[in-house]
């Protein structure tokens, strides 16, 4: 293949890649913005990360259509292809990372007005910068293609539905003794849900890491806890 050709294919795989890396950048930014927005009740930043949730649409579709360009064009084979193919994954899970870090912002600006919350957010603190620092290794096992790393990320999900799961029962414990806190816990309950699922893509990532380095897919099943709680449209 001729040398310009070869090298100018390399460079439309690498700015996939860098795209994609910066789709993810944007990503953590709105899961921890929405995480601050719940547990500092901070009303502008909620709106502002509501706002900004149709940059990640508009760059996933655009990683999209350049990889779908890409096959069309170039035919990649092998590991090219699987970089490729990676690349879109991995933009379609983090859209949907921010469409649930849009849904937590949206809970975060009907309890804004609520009363004294930390003993019921401080859990959810601690569960939220669980899957933000698991999003963040696995978005840098991605760039730096290392499988370890992304392997770490895959081995712990238990982790996060362990959370989840002792979040949940607080949460219905504050709710049983005090009624008034019934409504506040039930909109907490679903930041819980959606802070699990954000979890659960970062494992989907990992697991398109190591395909796209070994071209196998991951042989066991995955660690996972029964979670307990509710299911929330985007």
């Amino acid at each position: 293949m001729n040398e310009h050709i070869v090298k100018s294919f390399e460079d439309e795989l690498n700015t996939l890649a860098a795209e994609c890396a910066r789709m993810g950048g944007l990503t953590e930014a709105q899961v921890a913005d929405a995480i601050t927005a719940v547990v500092k009740k901070n009303a502008k930043l909620a709106s502002d990360v509501v706002g900004r949730d149709d940059r990640l649409d508009v760059l996933e579709a655009e990683i999209e259509r350049k990889a779908i360009r890409l096959i069309a064009l170039r035919q990649p084979m092998a590991n090219d292809l699987r970089r490729t193919v990676a690349a879109m994954k991995i933009a379609s899970n983090l859209e949907r990372c921010g469409d649930l870090a849009k849904n937590i912002a949206k809970r975060s600006l009907v309890i804004k007005d609520a009363g004294p919350m930390t003993a019921l957010t401080r859990p959810l603190d601690r569960m939220g910068k669980l899957v933000l620092g698991r999003l963040k290794e696995v978005l840098d096992a991605y760039t730096a293609l290392d499988i370890e790393r992304a392997r770490a990320v895959w081995t712990r999900d238990d982790e996060v539905d362990e959370h989840y799961n002792s979040l949940f029962r607080e949460l219905l414990t504050y709710m049983m003794g005090d009624p008034r806190t019934i409504e506040p816990c039930a909109h907490l309950l679903f930041v819980a849900k959606n802070l699990e699922r954000i979890g659960d893509h970062a494992t989907n990532i990992a697991e398109i890491v190591h395909y796209e380095i070994t071209g196998e897919e991951m042989l066991s099943a995955r660690p996972k806890t029964d979670a307990l709680g509710l299911e929330e449209a985007p």
